[in-house]
């Protein structure tokens, strides 16, 4: 396992993983401090950070308690879906959904920000203006019909050779192994009344979450044999409640 505890982290997401990893995303200002101080970034770097995010609309704050709101709030939405996997899928009829790209000028901004919103939905850029994913998932994409025209119904030759170039199926999977020994090895050295491994397991913690949601949560039919995604969850769903057993101990210390 790398040294994900030598990683750098910045006050911002230091907060910001914490409140994601918590339900309902709201701490109170000092254990958001702790948080930060974990990993040697001083109180005042932490306030400084509460109050920026605070300004741009990440957080609100009430009682000097915090919480996520905007797109990180959005972003946890997102992250429970990612960690409930196929379950959150619906039955596959075996068509796909493509997104079109209108060809109106737009900003180099707009487009950013429609490539993010289609990537957000699990879409895969299949040729240059052309967007696509299998249609299994329960909440459809909301996407702007001025700049994209979603289109269902399709069904392209060689479903599974296509899912697999478009969401890196390969190397999507061999993460997840990586992860999973990871998970194993970091299960075995986190001990409530130690905290020197908490650094590491946070990282780690997060890791596991950034990959779910790059999970492009394909119908089974289209996923090769012994595909890890249900054992990543499942290993993962136990190092998280020892992780979060572990972490609030230290946190109210």
């Amino acid at each position: 396992m790398s040294n994900r505890s030598a990683r750098p982290l910045t006050a911002r997401s230091i907060i910001a993983s914490t409140l994601l990893g918590t339900h309902p995303p709201r701490m109170p200002a000092a254990l958001l401090v702790r948080s930060c101080e974990l990993f040697g970034l001083s109180e005042n770097a932490a306030r400084v950070a509460l109050t920026r995010m605070a300004a741009a609309g990440e957080l609100t704050v009430d009682d000097s308690r915090y919480e996520l709101v905007g797109r990180l709030r959005d972003r946890q939405r997102r992250q429970d879906q990612s960690r409930r996997g196929l379950d959150s899928t619906t039955a596959w009829d075996g068509t796909w959904r493509l997104g079109v790209v209108t060809g109106e000028a737009r900003t180099a901004a707009d487009r950013a920000e429609l490539r993010r919103i289609l990537a957000q939905h699990r879409f895969a850029e299949w040729r240059e203006g052309v967007w696509a994913r299998p249609d299994n998932l329960d909440a459809k994409a909301a996407i702007d019909p001025t700049a994209c025209d979603v289109v269902p119904g399709c069904r392209p030759p060689h479903p599974k050779a296509l899912a697999a170039r478009l969401f890196m199926v390969r190397t999507w999977s061999e993460q997840a192994r990586r992860l999973i020994e990871d998970i194993e090895r970091m299960q075995r050295s986190l001990q409530p009344a130690n905290g020197r491994a908490l650094p590491a397991a946070f990282v780690l913690n997060a890791d596991v979450l950034r990959h779910l949601q790059a999970d492009p949560l394909l119908p089974v039919d289209l996923l090769s044999s012994g595909w890890p995604g249900r054992r990543l969850r499942d290993r993962y769903e136990q190092f998280d409640q020892i992780f979060q057993s572990v972490w609030r101990n230290h946190l109210r210390r």
